[in-house]
């Protein structure tokens, strides 16, 4: 995280055999378009298990930020420390590392990072 700091950063908790996560997908890639010039930025965390179909999915889904896993699945490090119990989750940071908004979907991203970015 600390390759972040300074920014606003969405943490996206994801994996490749989600089919909400992946719904999700359309959103966060206009998200990181529209705002990856203003100081904002996405983190993606996978809980997958296989590398093949995670970076297929990542590839399908044209998600062209940052993007880590270690493969444990549900026993994913990042995940276990913010208590993820279901996916898709994210969390919206600013700058300090402060969480300011949980669980953002669909248009809520877009929203929020308006509000957040003036």
């Amino acid at each position: 995280m600390s390759d972040f700091k300074g920014k606003y950063v969405l943490v996206d908790f994801w994996a490749s055999w989600c089919s909400p996560c992946r719904q999700e997908s359309p959103y966060l890639v206009k998200a990181y378009q529209q705002f990856k010039n203003k100081n904002f930025t996405i983190l993606s965390i996978s809980l997958d298990k296989n590398a093949t179909n995670w970076q297929k999915a990542i590839t399908a889904d044209k998600l062209t930020w940052t993007h880590v896993s270690d493969l444990n699945f549900w026993k994913n490090a990042v995940a276990v420390q913010y208590s993820v119990d279901s996916i898709p989750f994210n969390l919206l940071l600013d700058p300090a590392g402060k969480i300011i908004a949980l669980n953002l979907r669909t248009d809520a991203i877009e929203e929020t990072l308006k509000a957040v970015l003036k």
